[in-house]
């Protein structure tokens, strides 16, 4: 609708986790690494969390167009995390196109198991994504854990990849996820966008929609402010922020975004409003805590390999370059 008006040649600002928008921050970059290393290294059980609205799951996105570039790699992606242990498997077992209708429980463990040394003996590459895995109960999560137990004497025959919200953090520190834990190869914390990287975020995202560096900023420095400031510097928040805003100066017939488009459209997503029980200052993370600007990807390890990010707008890829870094862990 905007995008004549603008002179792009895409809308910036989608929701949808496309790979082509991907904005290499360092702490997305690390948060990618560790996952590609954790699968291509056969290091077992990976886990990446973070608060909602992040980047999580265009990581995933990311890390699929990565492992589609390589003929040894099989995935299964569970994307609903709402199911029992026997359901859990037979959509695991069926997401990697083998038989799992009317089996029971051993049979789709048999079934995973003889597929998995099949490939093992190959020397390919298996992975299991979860996403959502907050969700997972604890006697899912506890399936999790045996089926990390399917090793040869040098390596992992199951990559498993546990992605999100902190709560999941909190329930594998739980006293009974205990020996789940301590399988568990590399974790990794995903933060919110400081100040700086907001700013680079947006200008990132407006060139890969065709924005000319060279013409007057579509965002004036005090409008990008108030966006990491009403944001909370969350990447979703972001785009949900300056698409609106787009759309209002395209409305305007204004060539640029102000501070006060980006207060309107604040005030109609009520993004000032603390939920119920959060303190004054919440924002829209409410009880759960307000990520600062300064906050940054915590993980377990030392960064093993970089993602790089090339050909801005719709010809873009993402690749990962090898470095001699192995995981501190």
């Amino acid at each position: 609708m905007y995008k004549a008006f603008f002179k792009l040649s895409r809308d910036p600002f989608e929701l949808t986790p496309d790979p082509v928008c991907f904005v290499p921050t360092k702490r997305h970059d690390e948060a990618l690494a560790s996952l590609y290393y954790g699968v291509r290294r056969h290091k077992g059980i990976v886990v990446i969390t973070g608060e909602v609205g992040t980047g999580k799951t265009l990581l995933l996105r990311c890390l699929l167009r990565l492992l589609e570039q390589s003929k040894d790699v099989a995935y299964a992606y569970l994307f609903n995390s709402t199911l029992n242990p026997t359901e859990f498997l037979q959509y695991t077992v069926a997401d990697f196109g083998l038989p799992a209708a009317g089996k029971n429980k051993c049979e789709l463990l048999t079934e995973l198991s003889h597929f998995l040394i099949a490939r093992g003996a190959k020397r390919l590459t298996t992975v299991l994504i979860v996403d959502e895995a907050h969700q997972l109960a604890p006697d899912t999560l506890e399936e999790i854990r045996m089926l990390s137990n399917l090793e040869t004497t040098t390596e992992k025959l199951l990559q498993i990849m546990l992605v999100g919200q902190p709560e999941l953090d909190e329930k594998l520190d739980s006293s009974e996820l205990r020996q789940l834990k301590q399988r568990i190869a590399l974790r990794t914390q995903l933060a919110a966008l400081g100040a700086e990287e907001t700013k680079t975020y947006i200008e990132r995202r407006l060139r890969i929609a065709g924005a000319d560096p060279a013409a007057a900023p579509l965002f004036s420095a005090h409008a990008i402010a108030k966006v990491h400031r009403f944001s909370q510097g969350l990447p979703r928040m972001i785009n949900t922020i300056c698409e609106n805003a787009l759309i209002t100066a395209y409305a305007r017939r204004l060539s640029t975004v102000s501070a006060e488009i980006i207060e309107e459209v604040a005030r109609d997503f009520r993004l000032d409003v603390p939920f119920p029980g959060a303190g004054p200052t919440a924002g829209i993370l409410g009880k759960t805590g307000s990520v600062s600007a300064s906050s940054s990807l915590r993980s377990h390890r030392t960064p093993i390999a970089t993602p790089v990010v090339t050909g801005l707008g719709g010809g873009a890829s993402v690749g990962v370059e090898e470095s001699k870094y192995e995981p501190d862990i």
